[in-house]
């Protein structure tokens, strides 16, 4: 059985704009507590943000005109950063986790790749079953499409599973992509 270990890449982090960084003409300004103060040129939301000794940070640059808020900058900072952390601790990434089999299985060696099976469809993953034919195996791509239709059907009586890929010959190869339901 191969199971891969693809890293995934992250996603770039976001970068803020705050104080002398914020470039636009004019911006609406919310006070610390939510407050709209208006729309206003950023030097004078800056110095309303001085006098409060925070920082002026560009929340929604997408808006028309943008948001800016009246916070302190490192805590606002700490606080995306400890949301995305969260995010990430409780996001299960889909991986496709491989179960081989082949033209000659023996029934105890399908049961354990069932057990498998089972498993990783538990555990949110989709598992794609393959046979890769060699030689004169190459001949027997129907047999080989009903040894997956077989190992398929046993793991739909012990779980509801959908197929995401019907069976397909490939060159040397026979698959189908399963996914729990």
């Amino acid at each position: 059985m191969r199971i891969s270990h693809k890293k995934h890449k992250p996603e770039p982090k976001r970068t803020y704009f705050f104080n002398l960084g914020i470039t636009v003409p004019e911006v609406m300004v919310l006070d610390n507590d939510g407050t709209n103060l208006g729309v206003m040129a950023p030097a004078e939301g800056l110095k309303l943000a001085k006098e409060q000794e925070l920082d002026l940070v560009l929340i929604n640059p997408k808006s028309t005109p943008p948001v800016a808020k009246i916070i302190d900058f490192g805590q606002f900072k700490y606080q995306q950063e400890k949301e995305e952390r969260l995010k990430l601790a409780h996001a299960h990434v889909t991986e496709v986790k491989t179960v081989r089999l082949s033209l000659r299985i023996s029934p105890h060696d399908m049961e354990i790749r069932q057990n498998q099976t089972i498993q990783f469809l538990n555990e949110g993953d989709k598992v794609k079953a393959e046979i890769i034919l060699k030689g004169r195996e190459m001949q027997q791509k129907p047999m080989a499409a009903a040894v997956v239709e077989k190992f398929i059907n046993n793991v739909n009586a012990a779980l509801p599973i959908r197929k995401d890929q019907e069976i397909e010959h490939q060159f040397n190869k026979v698959t189908a992509i399963i996914a729990k339901k």
